[in-house]
């Protein structure tokens, strides 16, 4: 999973467009892109919209952004969509483990209901909306087999802050903002799940994006969020994995192979050991070859 397209609940000419926009998930949204005032109408939209992609092949993965477990709103959110059983849910404003355990126990109460198997929809936590928010990843670990992934984001930390802005003159994230996306990565790693990056904003700027997306794909990041359709491909080319670097991963775990036990291998002059062959392996793993 490389992309993952926010689409407004409420909107489906847009829902119909984000079909063929070619992310790896649609992120159906029921909170920050719908008013309050159609949220009803939004949950009936994105219910039918999930029980017609639903049956397409092949079709990306159907998350539904449901609204604070602490708002008022999530669980009329989750009696519309978990019907139509959407492919994973999720979670804003999370504050840990605990945030997921709850969704979760909710999650398997409707999948009971409605026939699911027991775990099918996973959860996607957004892990750093909140000040407080900071200070709960190591509670992730473990937290649930449920979690696939923690994604971060500036602009709702920005307003809990009250800052100015999240970004610096040069564009690049203020301290605070750079600290939660090193936490997310950091977090998610140790958790065992995808660590996946903010959304660009600025969605004219082609450029902006795909620098964001490298400067992630460098760090360890193995997915990006994206809200609108023409950042979709941007982000799918810089995630999927070059020939070279197949090629690459494939000759050094040869290398390995070749000389079984060994510690440190020679490949290309370069002294290889084991954090390269486990770097190579995710390599292969994202390209989906071996």
């Amino acid at each position: 999973m490389r992309s993952l397209l926010f689409v407004p609940g409420d909107d489906e000419k847009k829902l119909a467009k984000a079909l063929a926009s070619g992310a790896d998930a649609l992120i159906v949204d029921l909170e920050d892109s719908v008013a309050l005032c159609a949220k009803p109408a939004a949950r009936a939209t994105a219910a039918a919209f999930l029980r017609e992609a639903r049956a397409l092949a092949p079709r990306p993965r159907l998350f539904v952004r449901v609204n604070p477990l602490d708002g008022g709103l999530a669980d009329a959110d989750l009696a519309a969509v978990m019907p139509a059983a959407p492919d994973a849910i999720v979670l804003p404003k999370s504050l840990g483990g605990a945030s997921v355990q709850q969704l979760g126990a909710k999650l398997a109460v409707h999948e009971a209901e409605h026939g699911l198997a027991d775990g099918a929809t996973r959860i996607l936590a957004i892990a750093s909306e909140t000040a407080r928010a900071l200070f709960g990843f190591e509670s992730y670990i473990g937290c649930s087999r449920r979690l696939e992934g923690l994604a971060w984001g500036g602009e709702d930390l920005s307003a809990d802050l009250g800052a100015e802005t999240n970004r610096l003159p040069d564009g690049a994230y203020a301290g605070p903002y750079a600290f939660a996306r090193t936490l997310t990565l950091i977090g998610a790693v140790a958790a065992g799940v995808s660590a996946i990056d903010a959304v660009t904003t600025n969605f004219r700027d082609a450029e902006g994006l795909r620098a964001e997306a490298l400067a992630a794909r460098r760090d360890g990041f193995t997915a990006k969020m994206a809200i609108h359709p023409a950042q979709v491909p941007v982000i799918n080319a810089v995630f999927t994995p070059s020939a070279e670097a197949v090629a690459h991963a494939r000759a050094v775990i040869a290398a390995f192979a070749a000389a079984p036990g060994a510690g440190v291998v020679s490949l290309d002059g370069e002294m290889l050991d084991l954090p390269h062959w486990t770097r190579a392996k995710k390599v292969l793993a994202r390209a989906g070859v071996e």
